[in-house]
């Protein structure tokens, strides 16, 4: 037996041939139709339509057989893809090349085989339509036309199936573009959803919590949340969870357990976005959230503020039907990460530039304006306070004899040791100079008490006489005239320590 020889431009038919998509596709009624056709025309019992692969024929149509699929060394129609027109081969007994072929001297036991090319626009013949017999079937030249007719019309088929291809490509492209540019345009809407929830008065993690309840459904994330490390623990926060959540997911624990030996302790160092496909093989992977049904998970770092370390953290379980963090997802995830950062960053300063505002730069304590607004706040609360007027005696002649700088380090010891003294009952603000006032929530006698324990302190660093101090009850009137109470006493008390030091 003789293998035919490939033609002289074999790897430019085989590129022709790939491009029908045509090989290991199921039957299409449209070439049986031709196969049939072809068997009744030309009365023989086996019609195929078959192509000539690289290693191999393939059929993809046949009447008469239960498959023509062959090797190519044994194909009749590897020969009929070397010329242009049929070619019938008689007597395959009588010829050389076909006396050994297994598909003569084996099933279907070819006697007579026709077949003629099918050639492509391009000229490059792809395979052929074929008939045979186990029989010597003499053909007539109206035959042979007739299966060249056939042919032409199996290679219509072939060519409008591949423009169909081609256009269903090109329309599931434009879809693709058309879902692209739908989902920009959704992700542009969320991204507008959460610059503007910067606006809003809400603490940073509440600011967070919004704006990743915004990304869910964008993100065809099951679950949404804010992962925040503080104080030595990690604790979860949702922020948007979809109906068809797993309970274990809904459920997981926060704080969550065994945190510090998994991979969730390397997240608090995480600088930059990190994408898990396959959060199970993960390793270090944390057993509750493997058991919860997990499959994707991605975290977004949004930096520390005032120790407390917080990322983003978007989760897909197994069922999920992206199986994938895909570019826009990750384009989306990483700009709203940037924006909330930016914001959280941004309110962070206003609220240091507000906290500096308040402060005195000297002694570090709180200012008129401080007091002002504290003082507000406490006549609206309706809680019973004392407001204390402090005023130092003897600082102008410690400033003239020893100068400012003296004055001022015995001004911040008197105020290191007031506030310290009073602790968390009360709180201390300079008005200027050596003018104080304190809010205490407790009594007279304790801020007497931290008073003369400040001035002993004071007394170390220079000569102080005392300090006279006045007292008001929040009962007795507003702001303003709490003040003015205060500092009438408080000179009622100064003008007796006066008398009694000139006498």
């Amino acid at each position: 037996m003789t293998a035919a020889p490939l033609s002289h431009d074999e790897y430019v038919r085989l590129l022709d041939l790939a491009r029908y998509d045509i090989l290991d596709t199921p039957r299409e009624e449209v070439f049986d139709r031709i196969t049939r056709l072809a068997a009744r025309l030309l009365d023989t019992p086996v019609a195929a339509i078959n192509f000539v692969d690289q290693d191999r024929q393939w059929g993809k149509s046949n009447v008469g057989l239960g498959d023509t699929a062959a090797p190519r060394r044994d194909s009749f129609c590897a020969w009929t893809i070397l010329q242009d027109g049929p070619l019938v081969i008689e007597n395959t007994q009588a010829d050389p090349r076909f006396v050994h072929n297994p598909m003569v001297t084996g099933e279907p036991h070819i006697r007579m085989y026709a077949g003629t090319p099918l050639t492509t626009p391009a000229g490059q013949r792809i395979g052929t339509l074929c008939v045979a017999d186990d029989q010597l079937h003499p053909l007539s030249a109206g035959d042979l036309q007739a299966l060249q007719d056939l042919a032409a019309l199996a290679m219509g088929e072939l060519e409008l199936r591949a423009r169909t291809l081609e256009l269903a490509r090109e329309l599931n492209a434009q879809q693709r573009h058309n879902a692209d540019l739908n989902r920009s345009l959704d992700h542009a809407h969320i991204l507008e959803g959460i610059t503007s929830l910067m606006d809003l008065d809400l603490t940073p993690e509440e600011t967070t919590l919004n704006a990743a309840a915004l990304l869910g459904e964008a993100l065809n994330a099951d679950y949404i949340g804010l992962l925040i490390f503080e104080g030595g623990q990690v604790r979860v926060e949702a922020a948007h969870q979809t109906p068809q959540i797993s309970p274990a997911v809904r459920a997981l624990p926060s704080p969550l357990p065994d945190w510090s030996n998994s991979v969730t302790q390397t997240l608090i160092h995480l600088s930059q976005p990190r994408y898990v496909e396959d959060y199970p093989a993960l390793p270090g992977a944390l057993a509750a959230m493997v058991e919860a049904g997990v499959q994707q998970i991605a975290w977004k770092p949004l930096g520390t503020r005032n120790g407390v370390t917080s990322l983003l953290m978007a989760v897909r379980q197994r069922d999920n039907a992206v199986t994938r963090w895909r570019g826009s997802d990750r384009a989306l995830l990483e700009a709203a990460g940037r924006s909330v950062r930016s914001a959280l960053n941004r309110r962070l300063e206003f609220e240091l530039a507000c906290q500096e505002a308040r402060r005195d730069p000297l002694t570090g304590l709180l200012n008129r304006r401080a007091l002002e607004q504290d003082l507000c706040q406490r006549l609206q609360s309706a809680r019973s306070f004392v407001l204390a007027g402090l005023d130092l005696d003897g600082l102008k002649a410690l400033n003239d004899q020893e100068g400012h700088a003296q004055g001022d380090k015995l001004l911040q010891v008197f105020a290191r040791t007031l506030k310290t003294e009073l602790s968390e009952a009360g709180e201390v603000y300079r008005l200027g100079g050596d003018e104080f006032v304190v809010l205490e929530d407790a009594s007279e006698e304790s801020i007497h008490h931290a008073v003369e324990r400040a001035v002993l302190a004071a007394r170390q660093v220079g000569a102080l006489n005392g300090a006279s101090v006045g007292i008001a009850h929040s009962h007795e009137g507003d702001g303003e005239t709490l003040l003015a109470l205060a500092d009438e006493r408080m000179y009622v008390v100064k003008r007796r320590r006066q008398v009694a030091l000139s006498s």
